[in-house]
């Protein structure tokens, strides 16, 4: 449960911020996997991010109009506030992950989701295979089923390897709808 003075995850916000200043992004981890159709909640926001610097650039606005702050451990968000972090592609791209606070709640920006070999498979080969899904009143840009659960099998957390068996099975219920359905 997210802290008491933390804001809860308003993904329609987040996302709402992101499309206005066209960064291209690709939800991932738990908050895909509830659009997706899975059941278990989640509270914070993981995107894979193209890394082109004016995307950075985009983000790095869209960040800032949410009041993104810096999330780390063992401070308060009030605390975190206080720190001296700029916000800008520059800064972005030196991160190949961060984990931010913002008025729309948590959110994380990932360089790319980790194969099973332990490499980083970057936004440009995700979006190859990404999907489209209905929010509450919003489209979600999501990375494919298969890239988040081997993201989540590469982790091995155990929250990860909780979530897992629901994540195959939506996985082999939407192929066996597409056999049934190609058109």
């Amino acid at each position: 449960m997210a802290a008491p003075e933390s804001p809860a995850l308003d993904l329609g916000r987040l996302i709402g911020a992101l499309e206005r200043h066209g960064v291209e992004y690709l939800l991932c981890g738990g908050a895909a996997a509830t659009a997706y159709g899975a059941e278990r909640l989640t509270e914070d926001a993981d995107c894979v991010v193209s890394r082109q610097r004016a995307n950075l650039d985009r983000l790095a606005e869209a960040m800032r109009g949410l009041n993104a702050r810096l999330r780390v451990a063992g401070m308060t968000d009030e605390e975190a506030t206080m720190l001296p972090v700029h916000i800008d592609g520059a800064t972005l791209a030196d991160l190949s992950i961060s984990t931010w606070m913002t008025d729309a709640g948590p959110f994380d920006v990932l360089a790319g989701l980790e194969a099973p070999d332990g490499h980083l498979v970057p936004y440009e080969e995700l979006v190859e295979r990404s999907s489209v899904l209905k929010g509450q009143g919003f489209d979600i840009h999501a990375a494919g089923l298969d890239d988040i659960i081997r993201a989540k099998e590469r982790a091995d957390r155990p929250k990860d390897r909780e979530a897992l068996p629901e994540l195959r099975a939506i996985r082999d219920a939407r192929a066996r709808d597409q056999r049934v359905d190609p058109g």
